[in-house]
């Protein structure tokens, strides 16, 4: 098997985080759809781009002789760049233009997760309340923070729009970069003279 150029991984990438969305969108896109989304996000997806980030530098590994830092890095970021650039860019226009109701669902989603934590976080803390006063303190807070969640409010609130995404991504590049570090770091040569 000929070593895949770190491109070609990305695409393949990028095709697969695409199946993984459409497979999520097809099947729980309905009341779970926020949840599962988040679950992916957090575990799928980042084993499946250090899998793929994994074996194209392995790949390039068997072939050389020497592989410099500078190399392993590459081999891992590049795959994962492309993939990731793409898929957000896909998702992102998908969302904002193909079906804007299942980006109104997710939007709404988020905004009744984040009203359940301070419901949740309300009750955990009314357990240490002492007195009267820190009772009224705590409701107050409470009240306060909940008109964020008036409706004139959340409906200004996009998760999904493109500053969300663009912040998004930019905290998946250093995601990228750490774990192409860690993989430049883990297959360099061995050889003091080629470890630059």
């Amino acid at each position: 098997m000929t070593t895949k150029s770190p491109v070609n991984l990305g695409l393949i990438l990028f095709a697969l985080t695409m199946v993984i969305f459409f497979t999520v969108y097809y099947f729980f896109g309905g009341n779970q759809f926020y949840d599962v989304t988040l679950k992916v996000n957090s575990f799928v997806l980042p084993l499946l781009y250090c899998v793929v980030a994994f074996i194209s530098v392995r790949s390039f590994w068997k072939k050389n002789a020497v592989v410099r830092f500078k190399d392993a890095f590459k081999r891992a970021f590049v795959p994962m760049f492309v993939g990731g650039f793409l898929s957000m860019f896909s998702i992102f226009a998908f969302l904002n233009f193909a079906d804007v109701e299942a980006k109104n669902m997710l939007n709404f989603q988020y905004v009744e997760r984040q009203k359940a934590e301070l419901d949740k976080e309300y009750k955990d803390a009314l357990h240490f309340v002492k007195d009267d006063a820190e009772r009224k303190d705590l409701d107050k807070k409470y009240q306060d923070r909940l008109k964020g969640f008036s409706p004139e409010l959340t409906a200004k609130k996009d998760m999904l729009s493109f500053n969300y995404f663009a912040g998004y991504f930019a905290a998946i590049l250093i995601f990228y970069v750490i774990l192409s570090f860690f993989f430049g770091s883990f297959f360099r040569s061995r050889n003091p003279e080629t470890q630059l």
